[in-house]
């Protein structure tokens, strides 16, 4: 198998499995009184990451040797992903669901920044593709997230706000 088969694997079986994830702890939080906001915007996202996986398994030939200066720090920030999750936890999910009265996750890499799973996103998006030199996938779907996440962070933002007057101290 080539390195950009197993990359891929690894890719794909990460997602499915995150949005497994998502889809159960989504369900959770809806049953505690979660509210979604921005539901409509949601298909885009499903679109993108869907596309931008196509357009790679697609657009690269399998044999193409990786460039291990765009994959090797790929594979660095995947632990980030995980450590995104298990900070938030059962809050984590693909949608935007507030719990009314409950204070946004600060913790772990939340400390640091307000959005670091966007961050993360952002750069996988655009390094796996320049590892496996389809810098115009990259390029492409770099702009298109730019402009999706733009809409969905102000989305995040305002739902954070319209629960924060309900909002308690963390414990």
């Amino acid at each position: 198998m080539s390195v950009f088969y197993a990359v891929m694997l690894l890719v794909i079986a990460e997602r499915l499995s995150e949005l497994f994830i998502a889809r159960r702890n989504t369900r959770r939080l809806l049953e505690k009184g979660g509210i979604e906001y921005g539901a409509g915007h949601y298909p885009a996202i499903v679109l993108l990451h869907a596309g931008w996986l196509v357009a790679l398994l697609v657009l690269v030939p399998h044999d193409r040797p990786p460039n291990w200066w765009f994959l090797g720090p790929f594979l660095a920030i995947q632990p980030l992903r995980y450590w995104i999750i298990a900070t938030l936890g059962e809050r984590w999910t693909t949608r935007v669901i507030v719990l009314p009265g409950v204070a946004p996750v600060q913790t772990g890499p939340y400390r640091f920044i307000r959005h670091p799973n966007y961050c993360i996103v952002a750069l996988e998006i655009l390094l796996l593709p320049l590892a496996f030199d389809a810098w115009l996938v990259g390029l492409v779907f770099t702009i298109a997230n730019a402009a999706v996440l733009k809409h969905r962070i102000s989305v995040e933002e305002m739902a954070i706000m319209g629960a924060g007057s309900q909002n308690r101290e963390q414990s």
